[in-house]
């Protein structure tokens, strides 16, 4: 993958001053060396997730594309955890992608191979299970409450404003619309959910060919 204005040195450096510049507590070195030993990985993560999104150029990361600097902290933060065990630098990573991205996603969380993010600011995303192909847009919710964690299938747009909390069960090819709450609902393959009176959803078929505008086939 190309590394727009950048080399992996460059990249590794830019990211390690990134770090310097929001957690400024002097460990920039032992996060150096995490960042180094599982950023070709990370970056293999990160061109798959890129090649399958249509809005962006495949085979080629631009660092200053913020959803897909929000995507990139998050696989590195991710796989230095998955592959190490260790807290403290995917914590730093988790706190970049706070302050300048917006989002709330933690390490721990098993995002899919490739996913889509319109615009980061506001997402918040618990524990949950996370289907491939998933589309994400600004101030979108997805919850858990204590032991009911949501289920989201393959191919779900959840629109801005919209949120997926407690038992809820999104099947796939689901469209939540602007402002919806799915709250321990289940909302059934195909449909676009949109919010009824007293708290009640209603469903229409999905249009059919919606998710052409996001991922490459």
């Amino acid at each position: 993958m190309k590394l727009r204005d950048h080399t992996r040195a460059s990249l590794l450096d830019y990211t390690v001053a990134q770090c310097a510049a929001i957690v400024p507590d002097g460990r920039e070195a032992a996060f150096r060396v995490a960042v180094d030993a599982h950023l070709d990985e990370a970056l293999v993560r990160l061109a798959r997730c890129i090649d399958g999104c249509a809005p962006w150029r495949p085979g080629e990361f631009n660092v200053l594309q913020s959803s897909q600097h929000t995507i990139y902290l998050y696989y590195l933060a991710n796989t230095i955890w998955t592959r190490s065990g260790d807290t403290a630098a995917p914590t730093r990573l988790f706190l970049m992608n706070k302050a300048l991205n917006g989002i709330d996603l933690f390490y721990e969380i098993a995002m899919p191979e490739v996913f889509y993010i319109g615009h980061s600011a506001g997402i918040v995303l618990a524990k949950a299970t996370y289907g491939n192909h998933l589309v994400l847009y600004q101030n979108t919710t997805v919850g858990r409450h204590k032991d009911q964690i949501p289920v989201i299938g393959d191919r779900v747009v959840l629109y801005p404003g919209s949120a997926v909390v407690a038992g809820a069960v999104v099947e796939d090819d689901v469209v939540v619309s602007q402002g919806v709450r799915v709250i321990g609902k289940t909302v059934p393959r195909g449909m676009m959910v949109f919010a009824g009176g007293a708290g009640e959803l209603i469903f229409r078929p999905r249009p059919a060919d919606l998710m052409a505008e996001y991922f490459r086939a």
